[in-house]
């Protein structure tokens, strides 16, 4: 009998029930694709990635690039198959899809302690010393009421996902290859370029272009998570708003005027072959004919072929700094563990990190041994430390960032330098951590 269960088997789910295998403990693992789908999901493989194909940058000045060094050192499945599956993406993780999809849904339905159910759970009422709840924010509906029930009220906004284009309907006459700053090798960023003119009837247009309905809720304007504004809800806020957001143009000259445009819409490949492209922070809620008509503003894209329009979907989350500790298991109930995003660990590496956090601390449980606490100078331990702490009165969505870890003793004045020192005393600390779970 599995003396594990996890129910979801999204980053989250398949990183706590690949750490708690590796230790040699039987764990079943639930999903509910491919017999019934979210709104969003489509791919019946494992760990599915709807918004965009890219885990945020690689460099350790960034918080999302300590976060992946610090789950590399500690063994992470899930950032393992993302460094084999990589597409080229400048300084950040890009991956193919599907095949990053179909590596970790091999690794985890052939791992001799994993056992796959295709099922929905629609209660906490399992057979089972630990349970790791990791239904990210599309949770169905029967589960996200029990849960609701046990937990309190959840909290609920909405997450918005960019087209997709097709390479060959882009038109190059009106394109260029360039990573900002000059980093990466040249042609891992298609630059879509446009002039004064040529953005204000695009800009026109958005804000006035119809929206689709949130389905579900009976709202007119949902809440937005910051870090997946729609570009039309960015829009509104002002005529320059998106020339300081996803369409800067800084960084970034035109070979053929030898200037920077005046805005420019950035595409990233979407897989290794190359033959299709993400728009990059252009997440949208618009109704999908009026999505080719606005971008088809978009000089490079007049002609485009979208294989997936942008799409609007619920994200639910729970109220965790009064419901989970530091190991991401219920103050109230220390068997029952949450993971991923209904934590509110916002982010595809974030829910990789909560989801290896509760997965080693329910093997601690079930050995009987103390639990790991990350420190909050790690990005691991910083995140464990935000979603837990009860100072926090109307809580939100956190993704990594250098803001929630605690300040060096030194002042230092370079911003770079800076966050060189925090990433070097975090990997040292993570270091310490493995040293210790090593001789325990």
């Amino acid at each position: 009998m599995e003396r594990a269960k996890v129910i979801g088997a999204g980053l989250a789910g398949c990183e706590a029930a690949w750490q708690i295998a590796e230790a040699g403990i039987k764990v079943r693992l639930y999903d509910m694709k491919p017999k019934k789908y979210s709104p969003a999901h489509k791919s019946p493989f494992l760990c599915e990635l709807v918004c965009s194909n890219s885990l945020k940058s690689n460099e350790l000045t960034n918080a999302s690039g300590l976060l992946k060094e610090e789950l590399r050192m500690l063994d992470s499945l899930i950032v393992g198959c993302a460094d084999k599956c990589r597409v080229p993406a400048g300084g950040a993780l890009a991956v193919d899809r599907e095949k990053f999809s179909r590596m970790v849904t091999d690794k985890i339905k052939s791992h001799k302690n994993i056992n796959f159910t295709e099922k929905e759970i629609k209660d906490l009422n399992l057979d089972a010393d630990i349970i790791i709840v990791a239904t990210g924010p599309l949770t169905s509906e029967p589960l996200a009421e029990y849960i609701s029930q046990i937990c309190g009220k959840s909290l609920n906004f909405f997450d918005a996902a960019a087209p997709i284009v097709t390479a060959e309907s882009i038109d190059m006459n009106h394109a260029f290859f360039a990573s900002r700053y000059g980093k990466g090798n040249g042609e891992d960023y298609l630059n879509c370029p446009m002039d004064k003119e040529e953005y204000e009837l695009f800009y026109n247009y958005l804000i006035n272009a119809e929206r689709a309905p949130v389905k579900d809720f009976d709202v007119l304007e949902p809440k937005v998570y910051e870090g997946c504004m729609p570009v039309e809800v960015l829009a509104s806020r002002g005529k320059d708003a998106l020339r300081y957001g996803p369409m800067k143009p800084v960084g970034l000259q035109n070979p053929e005027t030898g200037r920077c445009p005046y805005a420019v819409v950035q595409l990233r490949r979407e897989n290794i072959s190359g033959n299709l492209y993400n728009m990059v922070g252009f997440q949208t809620n618009l109704k999908f004919k009026e999505q080719k008509i606005t971008f088809g503003f978009i000089p490079a894209l007049k002609n485009a072929e979208f294989i997936r329009f942008g799409v609007m979907h619920r994200n639910t989350f729970i109220d965790s700094p009064r419901i989970l500790d530091k190991t991401y298991s219920m103050k109230s109930n220390s068997k029952i563990f949450f993971a991923g995003q209904i934590t509110g660990t916002e982010g595809y590496i974030e829910s990789v990190s909560s989801g290896l956090v509760a997965g080693l601390n329910a093997i601690k449980k079930l050995k009987g041994k103390n639990s790991v606490i990350f420190p909050q100078e790690t990005m691991t331990g910083a995140l464990a430390s935000y979603i837990s702490d009860k100072s926090i009165e109307n809580f939100q969505p956190m993704g990594a960032n250098f803001g929630i870890i605690p300040p060096l003793d030194e002042k230092i004045r370079d911003k770079k330098l800076k966050k060189e020192k925090i990433a070097q005393r975090a990997l040292k600390l993570i270091e310490k951590v493995i040293l210790n779970e090593n001789n325990s």
